[in-house]
């Protein structure tokens, strides 16, 4: 097969050229230099059908798209855009940290340039509305419009009537105003197993506009399709339209699972092979796949401070602002206090001026930190730098996973048998640690996950603490991931990411307040 840029042309050299000219009416024959050929558009509609027909002809996107943003893509990214082109319902099981994305804003960019897609509809978790969809739409494509419908119902049918290019609605959101949601021709759903129950309203609700909608594109991505057993698929294949997957989710549970005693149910040891076959099409790649990945890739999960943190954070944020303009300066040392103690309110546990511990609503941070550990599929650490929220963390997450907690009240030996049974063993899958405790040396690659449940005022801490899933000598990239709900939060871990000095973050931010 021969790619001709210049014309947009493909030309193949086949044994049987006669089932393409037969099945395709652009295909033409054509003899150069004494070998028969058949020659036809390099579009996607010609690449869809020479696919149908079992010849692997690359997607145009490939050829004469400019990859807009401010990075080259990747390899596997570029390749993962190829497929996404060439199927209207597929599946992208890309493992966390290596830029699904992108790879899916890419592919739907294209599309929009051809014009088989006016407009995109991305259904995403509440924590990546903003800072990772519609922070890499608006980074990267600076002639695309788009809206996050967020708010109440009102609110976010009014923001549906913003003309825009892509709409971005959080999984819940959807169920409110789905009635509304018309006309798209693209669907992407990031996160996508949250729909993997299916007698969940979530799940039926979805389905149900499906039906409503059957030419729309649906780009199903997630990097673990199966958290909890096999069972898990049913719903996914179902989106896709997989034509080999059984009709209930009865069928399909008896065809994966074998009933042990009244109540347990295990995978049947040819589960796997048959998930892999009904989750299709499907492209997947893992973090040591790809090579060109850099050592480190870092995320961003917003979540939103609860009402009772909201008050707490504003009450002190203009407590300091007073003080600062009272006396016109901060010191290094009372700053990093100020800054400890608006965070200690954003992660859920303050500390009262008689030395208690003040519990604070935190439950959105902490169920971002749970659809993570989901996510990641493997093991994780979370970094919790407040000895306080790290008990209030440690009481919710062990109630979902085996968990290990390690600060300084933990004894060296003790400290050490977790950081063993982590590394070696199958339990604890999650690792609940103060930075502090992350010594030189120590190695933890059985993850490759990290999750800051809040900043640290330590830049040594923060390189020190990610450093420890790294692997000497072997290919493996770290996914760290920051959870912020404030602007301050954002803008520490910005230095900290950058090792930049911490010094005047806060006092930037009062500064800028008072202006």
């Amino acid at each position: 097969m021969l790619v001709i840029p210049k014309v947009q042309g493909l030309a193949l050299k086949l044994n049987n050229p006669q089932i393409v000219l037969e099945s395709i009416p652009t295909a033409k024959p054509l003899t150069v230099r004494g070998n028969n050929v058949v020659v036809l558009p390099h579009k996607l509609t010609e690449v869809w059908a020479l696919r149908k027909l079992g010849i692997n002809a690359p997607s145009p996107i490939m050829h004469y798209y400019d990859w807009k943003g401010k990075f080259e893509p990747y390899k596997h990214q570029r390749n993962t855009a190829d497929f996404l082109t060439v199927h209207n319902k597929c599946l992208v099981l890309n493992e966390i940290g290596t830029g699904k994305t992108q790879s899916a804003l890419w592919a739907a960019d294209y599309l929009m340039e051809i014009g088989l897609v006016k407009k995109c509809l991305i259904l995403s978790p509440l924590s990546t509305l903003e800072r990772v969809w519609s922070d890499a739409i608006f980074m990267n494509f600076i002639d695309r419009r788009a809206t996050v419908l967020y708010g109440s119902a009102e609110r976010r049918r009014k923001l549906l009537k913003i003309p825009s290019d892509y709409y971005i609605i959080n999984h819940d959101g959807f169920q409110v105003i789905q009635d509304e949601l018309t006309d798209f021709d693209l669907v992407i759903v990031d996160e996508a197993a949250v729909y993997r129950t299916p007698s969940t309203n979530r799940f039926k609700l979805f389905r149900k506009w499906l039906n409503k909608n059957p030419d729309v594109r649906l780009w199903l991505m997630t990097g673990t399709p199966t958290p909890n057993d096999p069972t898990d698929a049913w719903t996914l294949a179902k989106m896709v339209e997989n034509p080999h997957v059984a009709k209930t989710y009865t069928a399909f549970k008896e065809a994966t699972m074998m009933k042990i005693g009244q109540w347990k149910w295990l995978p049947r040891p040819e589960s796997v092979e048959l998930v892999k076959h009904v989750l299709q099409p499907a492209v997947r790649y893992t973090r040591d796949e790809c090579f060109d990945l850099p050592s480190t890739v870092y995320q961003t999960r917003q979540v939103k401070l609860t009402k009772n943190q909201e008050q707490h954070y504003k009450s002190m944020l203009r407590s300091f602002v007073t003080e600062v303009q009272a006396e016109g300066k901060i010191t290094a040392v009372n700053e990093a206090v100020k800054m400890q103690k608006l965070v200690q309110i954003s992660c859920g546990v303050a500390y009262g001026d008689d030395g208690r511990n003040i519990e604070l609503d935190a439950s959105p941070r902490v169920n971002v930190v749970k659809d993570i550990i989901d996510e990641a599929g493997g093991k994780v650490i979370v970094f919790v730098p407040l000895t306080g929220t790290l008990h209030m963390l440690n009481k919710e997450l062990s109630k979902h996973y085996t968990t290990g907690v390690v600060n300084g009240d933990v004894s060296a030996k003790a400290r050490n048998d977790i950081f063993y049974n982590f590394q070696e063993t199958e339990d604890p899958r999650v690792l609940i640690a103060h930075p502090a405790t992350m010594a030189h040396g120590l190695t933890l690659t059985a993850a490759s996950t990290v999750v800051w449940y809040g900043p640290i005022n330590s830049n040594e801490q923060y390189t020190q603490a990610n450093g420890r899933v790294e692997r000497i000598g072997k290919r493996h990239t770290a996914n760290v991931i920051h959870i912020e709900a404030t602007q301050l939060e954002y803008r520490m871990y910005e230095r900290l990411k950058n090792k930049q000095a911490l010094q005047g973050v806060l006092l930037d931010l009062i500064q800028e307040m008072g202006e």
